[in-house]
């Protein structure tokens, strides 16, 4: 059935109730609705009608057919104007919701297909984000406060999971393995330098710099191998230059974990430089001589997948946070 025959509206808005099929088992439309509250409005055919622009008789029928469908009488007729029965005032309360909520539902899709409305998933590293993803998040809030960004603090292997299978959209982490990658995409934002964390009282923390020979006889702390298997990876071919392995004495599956630990002085850490951000005074950070490879933060999504409006300024967003703590 045409939604709008005979209907030669006068704009979007009077188009949106009488474009959407309705059926609740017979053959009411929105448009017996949009008709019968008009006429419930102006209690008269002639000016319903008009505001309409239908042609009188059509308008009456459809009325008939309404009433025929229900099975009760909706207005009591005179012969100069209509009025509202019992059943036809309480039908003008019901009808009135359900053309305010096929409006609303109108709204609602089209906000979210536009990305002005919803919400996306974040996947994101605290520890290598910690700079980025404030600033990225305050920008995005001010482009599109309709939409709501559900952050998720997880492993690399969880975010790489959670891409893949469609529960996160787009993921802010470190570089992962050119294997890990199958399917996904990587867009760098910044590069890190590497630091060794410390307690302030640790003989660590009095150097200017530190060299991996003097590493290699540290206890070290790192994070877990099953969560963050590039991690591992990493820290075995930085020490590979002076031919040894690294030993991890003690994994942590978080950076907050991994900050407690290096604080209690149970030994010291290799993270990327942002790690100040997050753990404050309470570490002391000193830069890697030669200077190894910088640790590289970006963002991860599918190769394949469009990417939802929302999910686009996000992004941009994060790039913006990126450009801006570059020039600092």
């Amino acid at each position: 059935m045409t939604m709008n025959r005979g209907v030669r509206g006068n704009g979007k808005d009077q188009l949106t109730w009488l474009s959407i099929p309705f059926e609740y088992g017979g053959r009411m439309e929105l448009r017996h609705l949009r008709y019968f509250v008009i006429v419930a409005e102006e209690q008269n055919i002639t000016r319903a009608a008009g505001r309409l622009h239908v042609s009188q008789p059509p308008l009456s029928r459809q009325i008939r057919d309404l009433e025929n469908e229900l099975g009760v009488a909706l207005f009591e007729r005179s012969a100069k104007s209509l009025s509202l029965t019992d059943a036809g005032r309480v039908f003008l309360n019901e009808a009135r919701a359900v053309l305010t909520r096929a409006d609303e539902a109108v709204h609602t899709v089209k906000a979210v297909a536009s990305g002005r409305e919803g919400e996306i998933h974040v996947g994101y590293a605290p520890s290598l984000t910690v700079e980025l993803l404030p600033h990225a998040l305050r920008e995005f809030q001010q482009l599109l406060p309709g939409v709501r960004v559900a952050l998720h603090d997880a492993s690399t292997e969880e975010m790489l999971a959670g891409l893949k299978n469609g529960k996160l959209h787009v993921a802010m982490m470190p570089q992962p393995r050119s294997t890990a990658l199958t399917g996904l995409t990587f867009d760098e934002l910044r590069r890190y330098a590497v630091n060794v964390a410390a307690h302030p009282t640790h003989p660590i923390a009095a150097q200017k710099t530190v060299s991996l020979k003097m590493l290699a006889d540290e206890r070290l702390l790192g994070y877990t191998r099953d969560d963050y298997p590039e991690y591992h990876e990493w820290a075995l071919d930085l020490f590979s230059g002076i031919g040894r392995s690294p030993v991890i004495a003690e994994e942590h599956d978080s950076a907050t974990s991994l900050v407690a630990a290096v604080e209690t002085g149970r030994g010291v850490a290799i993270v990327s430089e942002s790690f100040s951000c997050f753990a404050g005074a309470r570490l002391e950070l000193r830069p890697i001589k030669p200077t190894p490879a910088p640790f590289v933060v970006g963002m991860v999504r599918k190769k394949s997948a469009s990417i939802p409006p929302a999910v686009g300024v996000f992004m941009q967003a994060a790039r913006s946070a990126a450009q801006i703590h570059k020039k600092k």
